[in-house]
């Protein structure tokens, strides 16, 4: 027998899985990760506290699949695209404002570039085309001109800056190598240009103010390129030892977690890589992305890409997403005064399933309870399509009541919101020629019945949902099987160790027309919040959103 480990990173926990050669999960392990939240909008981890929680998390996979470590061939790491910062002897530099010590890692979420990515798409780049017409906070660029203006201290001790998921494969094997996954995604390479740094564009960094990247043939941010799943070298024998393997296993060059979960599962049901343009993977947690793949580049404004090789070698990808989703769940319930006498209920049981369970009680049909209550789904800002990260949230038709009643009206209204803001990033795609009908949802929100029926019925797609676990392990799994050499590539590995699923079909009829007005409530709720900022701008500034027309 021959195994793979999939190792995911994600924002609270490593988690790292043991997979056969057929896909199928043998063993489970998790260890939480720390985050410090100095001031608004910040949010940070510790490299040295993730490396821990994967070694933990690695280990506990091992013993629980009761497999020989030496059965293992080959594993693959995914991870958020988080900030790591080091100096020359690869020791961690704080990114904290206060400088505490061991702070090496912006996470992902971390808004503190807000008026760098501004000042970016302000100045403008070739390379502004592949993320929809505008730089995100939550990409790297912005994170170093920050760290570069705020911190020049820090600035002048790193040496290298990483995304975690390529951290990961460095802090493992030694090397160098970075992820076109990482590069093209996150930090503006031009992927369809090779694997050798010719996709980096020098005129883009000087003129953003980075030209320090630049030098050494941009050794701190990548001269040495590869595609997902290709073999970067082995566990050093430090990184045997910690993560109780043996030394020179094959490491696959990385993924971002989001992506991993979309090579873990858009192969479901298909041969080869046939009908995948069709499909739209939708990896849904504390936030969601939304991927597709193409043979053909398309240029979505206000969604990222299209990004050559990011996915799968020789195909385009666009990425879509909502910078909250799990995350506003959680805090749409937290703020409701019902929710203290809930969770003095739940025991063991999530809160969610108690609210989902009130809501089955409530009507014959729990769909359309939500007449008069509509949430705006942007409370963290919008990521795609509008890509405006100064979007806030809202929920319209409250009333006095403040019982369970009225929370499930706002657990319900939020799921709803959550599936329009998926209709819209659809919309925005089909325009520009993608024939997307299938939804193929993973991550946490792929076990929320609720979630998955309103995502069928507000898009009108059908949703596949894998049978089997941890599909985003999965997904980094299926790397490090490429990276062994028992499967020839990425597309061999999605379509052979994809698994089973089952299918959720939209209703259609009346619940279709219903969905149809509550999405045009929502579009028009996010134009009456930017009519809003433009009339709160001080008298003479302008608000971004004075140039906006109506959406619908």
């Amino acid at each position: 027998m021959t195994h793979y480990i999939g190792i995911d990173v994600g924002t609270g926990s490593a988690r790292a899985g043991v997979f056969d050669g057929a896909g199928t999960l043998l063993g489970a392990g998790s260890a939480g990760i720390s985050t410090l939240r100095p001031r608004p909008d910040f949010a940070q981890q510790s490299s040295a506290g993730i490396w821990a929680a994967v070694c933990a998390s690695v280990r506990a996979a091992i013993a629980q699949a009761g497999v020989s470590p030496a059965t293992v061939r080959g594993l693959g790491f995914d991870a958020t695209c988080s900030l790591v910062v080091s100096d020359a002897r690869g020791a961690p530099v704080s990114v904290d404002p206060d400088g505490a010590a061991g702070q090496d890692v912006m996470l992902w979420m971390d808004h503190r570039a807000i008026a760098d990515a501004e000042a970016i798409n302000a100045i403008g780049g070739a390379p502004l085309a592949h993320v929809g017409g505008r730089i995100s906070p939550e990409m790297e660029l912005p994170k170093l001109r920050w760290l570069k203006r705020a911190l020049p201290d820090a600035w002048g001790q790193a040496a290298q800056f990483w995304d975690l998921p390529d951290w990961l494969v460095h802090r493992a094997t030694g090397g160098q190598v970075r992820s076109l996954c990482s590069t093209v995604c996150k930090w503006s390479y031009l992927g369809h240009k090779g694997t050798a740094g010719e996709g980096w564009d020098d005129d883009f960094l000087t003129a953003i103010g980075l030209q320090e990247l630049t030098r050494d043939n941009h050794a701190a941010i990548g001269a040495d390129l590869a595609a997902p799943g290709a073999f970067c070298g082995g566990l050093t024998d430090r990184a045997a030892t910690e993560l109780g393997l043996p030394a020179g296993t094959a490491v696959a060059a990385s993924m971002i977690d989001a992506h991993a979960g979309a090579l873990g599962t858009l192969g479901l049901g298909i041969e080869t890589g046939q009908g995948l343009e069709t499909r739209l993977a939708v990896i849904a947690g504390t936030s969601t992305c939304h991927i597709a793949v193409s043979e053909q580049a398309r240029f979505v404004p206000g969604v990222w890409g299209p990004y050559h090789g990011a996915v799968l070698p020789d195909l385009w990808a666009l990425e879509g997403g909502q910078s909250a989703a799990g995350a506003l769940m959680d805090a749409v319930v937290a703020r409701h005064a019902a929710s203290a006498d809930l969770a003095g209920q739940a025991g063991g049981t999530r809160i969610a399933t108690l609210i989902e369970a009130h809501l089955a009680g409530m009507s014959g049909e729990t769909a359309t309870l939500t007449a008069d209550r509509h949430v705006l789904p942007d409370f963290h800002g919008n990521r795609s399509p509008l890509a405006e990260p100064w979007r806030k949230g809202a929920i319209s038709g409250l009333t006095l009541a403040g019982d369970a009643d009225d929370l499930a009206l706002d657990y319900l209204a939020t799921v709803q919101a959550l599936a329009y803001g998926t209709r819209h990033i659809l919309e925005a795609m089909r325009a520009k020629g993608a024939q997307i009908d299938t939804l193929v949802v993973s991550g946490g929100l792929a076990r929320n019945a609720l979630y998955l029926r309103e995502h069928a019925d507000a898009t009108g797609c059908r949703v596949l949902v894998p049978e089997g676990e941890e599909p985003v392990l999965l997904g980094s799994a299926m790397l490090g099987a490429v990276a062994a050499g028992d499967q020839p590539d990425t597309r061999a590995a999605m379509t052979a160790m994809a698994g089973g699923f089952r299918v959720i079909l939209p209703r259609g009829g009346a619940i279709g027309s219903y969905h149809d007005r509550k999405y045009r409530v929502m579009r028009r709720m996010q134009d009456d919040h930017a009519a809003y900022r433009s009339l709160m701008a001080p008298r003479g500034a302008q608000s971004p959103s004075d140039t906006e027309g109506p959406s619908s």
